[in-house]
């Protein structure tokens, strides 16, 4: 089995946890005292990584995380709540990068992360004004972004509370909210073998587009609970779908049991495969969920409160990692 490195955003640094199978062989920190919110591995490259921080910025690197770069210039708002980076926009040999922000605006950056360009057109679609973040109500942000496998030009944000919003010319113009998909966007994801589909769990359940957002369809059969956070999807079959999700926002962000169950679905219905544990502290809300990168049926899941979860089966059995940090808010995996 191969090595893999997981890169996990805390709240307060970036972890970086070299794997052998499911032993912790490494463990490096980086970036402690910055607030990381939000972390991207390059698909093409996995020596470049890009951090958002809560109130500083972009943070990149090309050394696979030993050292590190500001942003430069462009990025007028600093509190970067999402990054993604493209698989199939490259420019000189580097691939785009996209930033979302709070406010809601995205940013735009062919350079690595040293300038960025605003895309201003999201904030000129018709919804805009009832956009609106919940326990920060006079705000929002782009809470998750999702670049297309093959199509440079196409991408999607979902908006924190706005809904999901689509361009198919690289941000320049926007289509706006699709009402048969979820308004409280909490992650989108495209497969690389199914670059039709668009997944979304979001604060009031979980839905799935086959053409790209058209038209979508509630995929909730055998959830018990509808309070979605995170996703992920097997990196061999886009069937096999993994969704967080608690019984609201108070329970899945609170400091005791957050009353979360993590679920399997392979095309038909939702089952909770979460069996870990079931004290409080391994209730706690998964706030991040990745396969091992080309690993099929392997999933790390991050609890709230710092636990690495690992399952190398699709769920049917789980080890936890020996590594303690003071909290996961997001990971990305990739091969060491």
């Amino acid at each position: 089995m191969q090595r893999s490195r997981v890169f996990v955003v805390t709240g307060d640094g970036l972890v970086a946890v070299t794997l052998d199978g499911r032993d912790v062989i490494k463990r490096e920190s980086s970036l402690d005292g910055l607030g990381s919110r939000c972390v991207a591995v390059d698909p093409r490259d996995r020596s470049r990584i890009v951090v958002g921080t809560v109130e500083d910025g972009i943070y990149a690197s090309t050394d696979g995380g030993v050292t590190w770069r500001r942003d430069e210039s462009g990025l007028t708002d600093r509190r970067v709540m999402a990054v993604a980076i493209s698989p199939s926009d490259r420019r000189n040999g580097i691939s785009v990068i996209y930033a979302g922000t709070e406010p809601s605006n995205l940013y735009r950056s062919a350079d690595g992360g040293r300038s960025w360009r605003s895309l201003p057109a999201l904030r000129d679609l018709p919804s805009e004004p009832r956009w609106s973040f919940p326990p920060r109500p006079w705000t929002h942000h782009v809470r998750t972004i999702a670049l297309h496998p093959t199509d440079p030009d196409w991408l999607a944000v979902g908006i924190e509370l706005g809904g999901v919003m689509r361009s198919r010319d690289a941000g320049a113009s926007w289509g706006d909210h699709n009402p048969q998909a979820h308004s409280d966007v909490h992650a989108l994801l495209i497969h690389r073998r199914a670059p039709d589909r668009l997944y979304e769990v979001a604060g009031q359940g979980v839905a799935r587009s086959g053409d790209l957002g058209e038209t979508w369809t509630r995929v909730e059969n055998g959830l018990d609970r509808h309070y979605a956070w995170v996703q992920a999807l097997d990196p061999a079959d886009p069937e096999l779908w993994y969704v967080a999700v608690s019984r609201s926002p108070r329970t899945a962000h609170g400091d005791d049991d957050g009353e979360a169950r993590l679920f399997r679905s392979r095309g038909e219905r939702w089952v909770a495969i979460d069996t870990w544990g079931d004290s409080p502290a391994m209730r706690r809300m998964p706030y991040a969920l990745s396969p091992l990168r080309e690993q099929p049926g392997s999933l790390l899941v991050g609890l709230r409160g710092g636990t690495l979860l690992l399952t190398l089966d699709s769920g049917e059995s789980w080890s936890q990692l020996a590594v303690e940090l003071t909290d996961v808010i997001d990971l990305v995996t990739t091969r060491d």
